[in-house]
């Protein structure tokens, strides 16, 4: 475990620009080689702008900035779902991969699970990312469905579902 890890909650406009920004970085580095820059302009204008992030956040999203001592490195974004908590979102810039910081963030939520009462975490993972499906898999995720979600654009989102049960 990182002993500079902490995570803090975004609840102020700039900590929340800060997260989009992040995004759009992440987003296109990682994601243009698997679903291709007109998707994930797409896809970052809609669920990782600054206005998203502000209309998903009044609609029960929240959103956490991850930290290795004073480095801004990721972000996630959770939503409670029933007895369940979606995990929408979980990503490192590329020069923090490999800190254990996923696993350090993933230890904080399944520990808000438990002190929230939730049976498990689930979330979604596009099909060809082979190495976030890899990660997940290593934390104990695991794939119980597929779907092809229409997110408009003329785009489909091609998921694994996958959970982890606590």
């Amino acid at each position: 475990m990182n002993d500079q890890f902490h995570m803090r909650k975004a609840m102020t406009d700039k900590q929340i620009q800060e997260i989009a920004d992040l995004a759009c970085i992440i987003w296109n580095e990682h994601f243009t080689p698997i679903i291709g820059k007109q998707q994930v302009d797409y896809m970052v204008d809609k669920f990782q702008s600054f206005p998203a992030l502000k209309a998903q956040i009044k609609d029960g999203y929240e959103y956490y900035q991850i930290f290795d001592g004073e480095e801004f490195c990721g972000y996630t974004g959770i939503h409670p779902e029933g007895k369940r908590l979606f995990l929408s979102k979980l990503y490192m810039k590329k020069s923090a991969r490999g800190r254990h910081l996923a696993t350090s963030a993933f230890e904080f939520l399944k520990e808000l699970c438990r002190q929230r009462g939730y049976a498990s975490i689930y979330l979604t993972c596009n099909k060809h990312n082979g190495n976030s499906l890899a990660v997940y898999r290593h934390l104990g995720f695991e794939t119980i469905d597929t779907q092809e979600a229409d997110i408009g654009g003329g785009f489909i989102m091609d998921d694994y579902i996958m959970e982890y049960r606590l």
